[in-house]
């Protein structure tokens, strides 16, 4: 389990986030949504330990996250970012086996059981076919595919992600978002989502936290949290909230800006 208890944050003297709590139960997708600058990406950096609160404290299954090496935390819990670019001209199976890297000693080269995970990860993420494709020939579809799949090989029981759709077609955003049900499905992947989309997050996540102004205005399941309230609320829009048969969970369609 994944745990903010009573966290505040600030870069020098600028507060960014006032006493949020939230949990990620394991084997849950957990979306986290709001406006631009609400404090999104600083509360995931947080959750992935990568910044320090001001006061309270970040948990994971139990232990306060602080008391944790980066290696004892890199193999729990795995950040896909939004952009993924390389320097150097690896592989497809490079990137993947770099998300080893947290699980060997000193001086240690991969051995035949993390080229076994690492290619499981990419049968998992649908990418097995590309594993000698260098990696910056891809799309940007399977770019994401082959990220997630690194972050599969690092930690399969906590993925952090960072706008997973972002800067993708509309095809590339239903693939991502059904690779990432099937996971959570399949493997019970526990994952923290933070989107713009509200779109996603409605037919991906099971539970949802909203905030705005670095503070938490709602949370709870998804269709009690998104409501035309809470879009209204959270971003000053008005919108129609409803039930789709067809698509299987509440959708989300922005009317106009609220007077």
């Amino acid at each position: 389990m994944l745990q903010a208890a009573d966290v505040s944050f600030a870069y020098g003297a600028a507060p960014v986030l006032h006493h949020v709590s939230l949990v990620v139960p394991p084997g849950r997708i957990v979306g986290l949504l709001g406006p631009n600058g609400s404090g999104k990406t600083t509360l995931l950096r947080l959750m992935a330990g990568t910044l320090s609160p001001s006061s309270g404290a970040v948990q994971i299954d139990g232990a306060d996250i602080s008391t944790l090496s980066r290696r004892e935390i890199a193999t729990r819990i795995a950040v896909v970012p939004q952009e993924t670019h390389s320097t150097f001209d690896f592989t497809v199976l490079d990137i993947v086996l770099m998300g080893r890297y947290p699980h060997l000693r000193a001086f240690e080269l991969e051995g035949g059981s993390d080229l076994a995970i690492a290619r499981d990860a990419l049968a998992a993420t649908g990418t097995a076919a590309l594993e000698h494709r260098p990696f910056a020939t891809l799309s940007g579809g399977e770019k994401q595919r082959v990220v997630i799949a690194g972050a599969l090989a690092q930690a399969s029981h906590a993925l952090l992600l960072d706008e997973p759709t972002a800067s993708l077609d509309l095809g590339y955003q239903l693939a991502i978002a059904q690779l990432l049900t099937r996971l959570n499905r399949e493997r019970g992947t526990t994952m923290m989502v933070s989107t713009h989309d509200l779109n996603l997050a409605a037919s991906l996540c099971s539970e949802l936290v909203l905030i705005r102004d670095g503070r938490i205005i709602a949370q709870g399941p998804t269709d009690a949290v998104l409501t035309a309230a809470s879009v209204r609320a959270a971003y000053d829009v008005d919108a129609e909230v409803g039930y789709n048969a067809r698509a299987g969970h509440v959708t989300v369609v922005p009317i106009a800006r609220a007077h």
